[in-house]
C-alpha cells in the first residue's frame, strides 16, 4: 500500500475494528484498535461481566475520529486467556502488562464502573503512565455501599430473567418513561457489529469480578490526593450500582477534577446522554 493511501484506511467505527491478540506474561489478551495512530492512545477499561462487544459505539466512535482507541479484555475475560484475579489491584497489574506489551509509555484512560476501580489502582501504582483520566459510573476504594454491588446485581439479573430482558436495562437505567427507551437503544447498539464477535464472559469470571469488587468496597480509603492527572468524572443522578454520591466524593478528593451528573438517569447515564457526553469527553482529551 502506498503511504499516501494509508489515511483512507483509518477505521473510526467500532463495529469495523479488527480483533487482535497480544501475549505477555503468559496471558493472551484480546483487544481491538481503531482511530488514527500516533499521539497518546485512549485505552478503555470496561465494566463488570463485559467483553469487547459491550462498549457503546456512540461513545467510542466520536473519540476514535481523532484518537487512537484501544479496547481490551483483561485476563480471564472474554477472549483473553487465564483466570480473572480476585482483586482490583491484580487486575490493574494485568492491565499494565497489556499496555506495556503494546509498547506504550503514556496513555489516556476512559473507564466505566469496575473499569474505573481498575484505572484508579493502575494510576496509583504507575502515575507516570497516565496522562488524562475519565472515570464514569465508578467510585473510590472503600466507597460506601460498593460492597453491596453483588446483591443489587443478582437482584436485577433475576428481574431481567423473569421479563426476558438484558440485565443492563435494569442495572444501568431508570425504569421510567425516559430510562426504558434509552435502555433498549443502548443494549441494541453493540449489536451493530455482526462479525468477529467476542467470547461471552463466563459465570466463574463474573463471580470472581464480584468478589474483587466486594474487597475494593471493604478496603481502606485510598489517598486520592496523590492523583494529579486531569480527571473527568461523570455519572447519572440515580446510580443504583455504584451510588452517585461516590462520583461527588471522587470529585471532592481528586484535586482539580471536573464532575458531570446527568439528571433522571442511572449507572448508564453516559450512555443515555451519549450525544452530550461524547463531545465533552473529546474536548477534555483534546485540551
Amino acid at each position: 500500500m502506498n503511504a499516501h493511501h494509508s489515511n483512507d484506511t483509518v477505521i473510526t467505527a467500532y463495529k469495523d475494528a479488527p480483533g487482535r491478540t497480544i501475549t505477555a506474561g503468559g496471558v493472551t489478551y484480546a483487544y481491538r484498535e481503531l482511530g488514527p495512530k500516533g499521539g497518546v492512545p485512549v485505552v478503555f477499561f470496561v465494566h463488570l461481566a463485559a467483553n469487547l462487544d459491550n462498549w457503546d459505539p456512540r461513545l467510542i466512535d466520536p473519540i476514535a475520529r481523532g484518537h487512537h482507541v484501544i479496547t481490551f479484555d483483561n485476563r480471564g475475560v472474554g477472549g483473553s486467556s487465564g483466570q480473572v484475579p480476585d482483586s482490583i489491584e491484580a487486575m490493574a497489574d494485568d492491565a499494565f502488562t497489556f499496555i506495556k506489551a503494546l509498547g506504550f509509555d503514556r496513555i489516556d484512560i476512559f473507564s466505566f464502573s469496575l473499569g474505573g476501580f481498575v484505572a484508579q489502582a493502575l494510576v496509583d501504582k504507575h502515575p507516570g503512565l497516565v496522562r488524562k483520566l475519565i472515570l464514569t459510573g465508578t467510585g473510590p476504594a472503600g466507597g460506601k455501599d460498593i460492597d453491596k454491588v453483588a446483591g443489587v446485581t443478582y437482584f436485577d439479573i433475576l428481574r431481567a430473567t423473569l421479563t426476558g430482558s438484558d440485565p443492563k436495562e435494569f442495572l444501568f437505567f431508570n425504569r421510567n418513561a425516559s430510562g426504558k427507551p434509552a435502555a433498549r437503544a443502548f443494549v441494541n447498539r453493540p449489536k451493530e457489529r455482526s462479525i468477529d464477535r467476542d467470547v461471552p464472559v463466563t459465570l466463574k469470571a463474573f463471580r470472581t469480578q464480584l468478589k474483587a469488587i466486594g474487597k475494593w468496597g471493604r478496603s481502606a480509603p485510598a489517598d486520592l490526593s496523590r492523583l494529579t492527572q486531569p480527571t473527568l468524572i461523570a455519572n447519572g443522578d440515580n446510580d443504583r450500582m455504584v451510588p452517585s454520591m461516590l462520583s461527588t466524593d471522587l470529585n471532592r478528593r481528586i484535586k482539580g477534577s471536573e464532575l458531570i451528573i446527568y439528571p433522571d438517569s442511572g449507572h448508564g447515564g453516559i450512555f443515555q446522554f451519549h450525544d452530550r457526553f461524547a463531545p465533552l469527553a473529546v474536548a477534555f482529551l483534546d485540551r
